[in-house]
């Protein structure tokens, strides 16, 4: 299935120069491993500046239900994702 989501430019840029190889996203749709993300760059007014690049999604993790820190922690703290190579 092929999926479109925003993008806006400094991470679409990022995207595609290899440097960012994932994406957070409200899991308010549904994909699945396989599926293909059709990346739409938008600019700060929210506008298509016409750039696009399609990924396979290799992995989906969703953590609403992931009890992995203390609440106190996570709110003082925040979370933070990291990709590696």
């Amino acid at each position: 299935m092929k999926i479109e989501k925003k993008v806006l430019q400094e991470y679409f840029q990022k995207i595609f120069d290899g440097d960012k190889n994932f994406e957070l996203c409200l899991a308010d749709w549904d994909c699945k491993e396989g599926d293909v993300l059709v990346l739409r760059e938008i600019d700060e007014q929210r506008n298509y500046t016409g750039r696009v690049i399609e990924k396979e999604i290799t992995y989906v993790l969703k953590t609403k239900d992931v009890k992995l820190f203390p609440e106190e922690d996570v709110e003082k703290y925040g979370y933070q994702i990291i990709s590696f190579k």
